[in-house]
């Protein structure tokens, strides 16, 4: 069984990216606001809720996308330990969506320490309800996620196999896929988690 939700594109990008951002923190830190951002255009595409996106949502330009960014900024502004906890995420983006008037939006912490059998269940839950997935990956014990320490993006999509689950990730402008088993158990601690939508 296969599920992915649509995203934009801005040229040859699919969704945004902190490196179009020409300030240092943005451009190394930005990656909570850029997953903010992403799914703020999906809100206003493909779940009709209005306002989020200040510019033209039926064409996206990587110079609006940027302009955007610096609006999303304030509500989650790099730091040197960057936005390392769910909570954080979740009040700063509450209050975006609060003052941009989607308050009806809920966010919802769900911790890395459940299993990766939780995990399964619950991403394709909120795939399957339309719901893209912004997710934390702290640190990382396996090669094949070192783009990904320290660093939200987002799960739009997944694909069972048997026992296996494949999640679709999105960042840096483009997409790739996992083995939820190997993104989920980073061997690691602190861990992430995930941010749920309701």
């Amino acid at each position: 069984m296969k599920k992915e939700l649509p995203h934009f594109k801005i040229g040859s990008a699919y969704g945004g990216t902190q490196e179009w951002c020409p300030t240092y923190w943005m451009n190394i830190g930005g990656c909570a606001a850029i997953t903010a951002c992403d799914c703020s255009i999906y809100f206003e595409l493909w779940k009709n809720i209005q306002g989020l996106y200040p510019y033209d949502i039926n064409n996206i330009s990587q110079t609006d996308y940027v302009d955007f960014a610096y609006v999303m900024e304030p509500y989650l502004k790099p730091r040197e330990s960057g936005i390392d906890r769910l909570d954080i995420y979740i009040d700063g983006f509450t209050q975006f969506l609060s003052e941009h008037g989607a308050p009806d939006i809920n966010l919802e912490p769900w911790d890395g320490t459940n299993s990766l059998e939780a995990a399964k269940g619950i991403i394709i839950q909120q795939i399957d309800h339309g719901w893209p997935i912004p997710c934390l990956t702290l640190l990382h014990q396996h090669p094949s996620m070192e783009d990904y320490v320290w660093h939200w993006y987002i799960i739009n999509g997944y694909e069972q196999f048997d026992d296996t689950l494949m999640v679709k990730t999105v960042t840096y402008g483009t997409w790739r896929w996992f083995d939820l088993a190997t993104l989920w158990d980073t061997g690691k601690s602190p861990k992430g988690g995930l941010i749920l939508f309701s």
